[in-house]
Order: structure tokens, then C-alpha cells, then sequence
């Protein structure tokens, strides 16, 4: 009740001092490419229970096939505009009304794709969805701006496989750990994270930091910090 009661207010106050960002980001959609100014990408939520989550369109119409999933770095779907919304986040902020509307929170495990739920997930990875998906993760904090910069594929591997081979296991090792020790403190303390990674980005280029997964004698996943997926 505490989560839900904070995720309420702060949801509130976040769209009160931000529509203006999002009008003024959704008209500049509309006019560079033709198409809505919003997208909606369904998404595993509470229990598994599929949900439309909300975002300012980045990419042109139509160019999300299930083979590309994932987006790359330099992907030639994403428009001009699309590229200056991801670089601050700025395609996120329709999520505060997912979290109004009870399908996300504001920190928790990043909504993943139905489908690599369905085909991918183990039954003990299937935790995390025992609670509400979140705008911000800690693993989004960890490996800012995203894994493929800390981890690219290499040259011969498609990022889609190499996604679901190694940065989806260690993502969701560690949103793993974020489940198990979850707190009002912790959620705040990633809010911070996340905004200060935010305002340095256009500053300060990110220490490239190592991805590693392995198995334990158990065959069971760990992350470099030995976290084990149990």
C-alpha cells in the first residue's frame, strides 16, 4: 500500500511538471513523421497479465517485425527526433500514466516483450513478475545507457540473440535481487540513480563496465557480483 500510495503521488506530480515536454515532443513527432505521436508496445506486467504500455513513438510506422525486437544503437528505424527523445528519456514520461492506471510503478523490473516472457523465461526468472514493472530499473541504473554499450555483440551475432543469450539473463539477475530487498528507500535511492545519469549523460560519457554470466555448479545463472537467479 505504501509503494502503490507513493507511485500514485509521485506519477501525479511527474506528469503535472512534465506535460508540457510531452505536447510539445508528441507535435514534434507528428510533424517529422507521418504516423501517431504515441506508441503502444504490449508488455508482460503483474502476474504475467499483458498491458499496453504507453511511449512517444521514436521509430517510423510499421517497423517493428518480431525478428527486431530489440532495439540497436545505431538502428535505421528511429527517426531524427526519435534519437534526441531516447537520448533523455523523454519517450518514457507517457509511462507515469501506466503507473496512474495501475499496470506499472515507478521503480521495478523493466516490462518485457510477451512473447520473450513466454519463450525465454525460466519459472524462477518468472519472479520478477510478482510485482508491478517499473519506468526505471536497477539494472537500467547499472549498465546506463543501456547493456549493448557495455556489451556489444560480436560481429557475427545478431544483438537480438546476443540479447537473449547474455544481457537478459543479467538483467534479470539483477531485477531479481531488486525484488527480493525492495523498499521505499531503495526505490528512491534508483530515482536518484537515475536522474543523475540522466543529466550527465549529455556530459559525461559512461565507464564501459563488464557483463558477465555464467553458471554455477547448480547450472544456475549469476551475474559478475556471484547474484545468484534462485
Amino acid at each position: 500500500m505504501a509503494k502503490r500510495t507513493f507511485d500514485l503521488i509521485f506519477a501525479v506530480c511527474a506528469l503535472l511538471v512534465t506535460w508540457p515536454v510531452i505536447v510539445i515532443a508528441a507535435v514534434a513527432v507528428r510533424l517529422t513523421s507521418p504516423g501517431p505521436a504515441f506508441y503502444r508496445a504490449t508488455r508482460a506486467g503483474l502476474n504475467g497479465r499483458a498491458f499496453d504500455m504507453f511511449k512517444l513513438r521514436t521509430m517510423r510506422l510499421g517497423c517493428d517485425p518480431l525478428e527486431r525486437r530489440i532495439t540497436e544503437p545505431a538502428d535505421d528505424r528511429i527517426t531524427a527526433v526519435g534519437e534526441w527523445l531516447r537520448k533523455f528519456s523523454i519517450d518514457e514520461l507517457p509511462q507515469f500514466w501506466n503507473v496512474l492506471r495501475g499496470d506499472m510503478s515507478v521503480v521495478g523490473p523493466r516490462p518485457e516483450d510477451c512473447g520473450i516472457v513466454h519463450d525465454y523465461y525460466t519459472w524462477e526468472q518468472r519472479r520478477v513478475l510478482s510485482v508491478r514493472p517499473g519506468i526505471v530499473s536497477p539494472a537500467d541504473v547499472r549498465w546506463y545507457p543501456d547493456l549493448t554499450f557495455h556489451d556489444p555483440p560480436p560481429p557475427d551475432v545478431p544483438l537480438q540473440e546476443h540479447y537473449l543469450r547474455r544481457h537478459l539473463p543479467a538483467k534479470l539477475a539483477e531485477e531479481l535481487r531488486y525484488v527480493a530487498r525492495s523498499s521505499l528507500l531503495l526505490d528512491m535511492i534508483v530515482i536518484c540513480q537515475t536522474l543523475l545519469c540522466i543529466a550527465g549523460r549529455a556530459w559525461i560519457t559512461p565507464q564501459r563496465r563488464p557483463v558477465v554470466v555464467d553458471e554455477d555448479a547448480d547450472g544456475r545463472l549469476m551475474t559478475e557480483q556471484g547474484a545468484r537467479v534462485e
